[in-house]
């Protein structure tokens, strides 16, 4: 088993992730690295790719997503992800195989039967396997086929809990905004060579070692939480697990064991601390990875302050590869809120600011403390 400490695991981390040092590569190769990038507000996902990014890349995430390279669609944790389409394809496979519409309680709660949810893809497809439509034409499309009509609360509902489980089915993503208005279209219509969704057990090998290789060293447990808020059967995923044998390493840190793909056991265990301070946006998947709830990363008595009323997710201060404060924007401003009273090394919190100001293409940023 390889021993790491927790200063090894984020030093690991920071670099995998892009945050060490911006990359030249693609936004395609920034959203693959993180399998995936958070896309419920879009200028968060921009940023996620601008701040890792050595070139300044305007509506890089929009760009890619109309070129079809990205793919926008309900994915982990039931939230909208930009993926590229090979990894959204393997993770709506995986969160599909948990049948979630299937229980009770999702039935309650969302007025639609198994069967109906059903049919609901068979006719959803059939509505985009041509066009690309608003929700509200997609709604009404699907409201004058018969058996439809009691859902048209639901299918209109902003939150697109209905049309969740059709997505993670492969029958619908989001198409390019028409102005302010969110678009519908079928993978296959947006997405060169969309191959469809593919079987778990094939699915799982390509999504594990994605986020092994990000957030790792990781358990099955965790994995999970990130994917579907563990609403797979434990014995599955351990299974999927335990089929990937010498391609995982098992490791310990301080204590706490986890896996990672065997390819990068070498680069963690050669992995020095180098320290730094890091300015990243809100819902970024630096803290998305591994979760709100890892104390080795956030602080139990500081997690409200990250994670916050409504599912928001602040932007967040690293320092050594740990959250130690969040930050916010204001005018020309970047406001500072650390969680204890250090002060930053001036000049390594000036080159976090200008980097967040090249990467959100606002220029020069003043600096003050909350």
């Amino acid at each position: 088993m390889l021993r790491v400490g927790w200063d090894q695991v984020f030093a690991w981390r920071l670099s995998r992730q892009f945050v060490a040092a911006p990359t030249g590569g693609s936004v395609e190769d920034i959203a693959t690295r993180l399998a995936g990038v958070q896309a419920q507000v879009a200028s968060a996902a921009e940023l996620a790719v601008g701040v890792r990014s050595s070139e300044f890349r305007p509506a890089g995430v929009s760009a890619a997503l109309g070129a079809g390279t990205l793919m926008k669609t309900w994915a982990m944790r039931g939230t909208l992800h930009a993926m590229a389409p090979e990894q959204a394809a393997a993770a709506l496979s995986l969160i599909g195989s948990a049948r979630t519409w299937q229980k009770p309680s999702w039935q309650k709660a969302f007025g639609a039967t198994p069967e109906q949810v059903a049919d609901l893809v068979e006719v959803v497809s059939s509505i985009l396997a041509d066009q690309v439509l608003t929700r509200d034409e997609l709604v009404e499309a699907v409201l004058a086929e018969p058996g439809f009509a009691h859902l048209g609360e639901q299918l209109r509902s902003g939150w697109g809990a209905v049309l969740k489980p059709l997505a993670w089915q492969g029958a619908l993503c989001h198409g390019p905004a028409r102005g302010n208005k969110v678009t519908f279209s079928a993978p296959a219509g947006l997405t060169p060579g969309w191959q469809g969704i593919p079987e778990p057990d094939i699915a799982a090998p390509m999504l594990i070692n994605a986020y092994l290789g990000a957030y790792g060293p990781a358990t099955p447990e965790v994995f999970d939480a990130w994917l579907s808020r563990n609403s797979l059967r434990k014995t599955v995923v351990r299974g999927w697990f335990a089929a990937l044998g010498d391609a995982l390493t098992e490791v310990d840190v301080d204590g706490r064991r986890g896996w990672i793909p065997s390819e990068f056991a070498d680069d963690l265990a050669a992995a020095t601390p180098v320290g730094g301070v890091h300015l990243l946006g809100p819902f970024d998947q630096y803290v998305l990875g591994p979760g709100t709830g890892d104390t080795a990363l956030l602080p139990t008595e500081h997690r409200s302050k990250v994670s916050r009323t409504a599912g928001w997710i602040s932007a967040l201060v690293l320092v050594d590869g740990r959250i130690a404060g969040t930050w916010e924007q204001v005018g020309d401003e970047v406001v500072v809120s650390m969680f204890d009273a250090r002060r930053l090394p001036e000049r390594e919190l000036s080159a976090a600011v200008n980097r967040l100001g090249r990467a959100s293409g606002v220029g020069e940023l003043g600096i003050r403390a909350g």
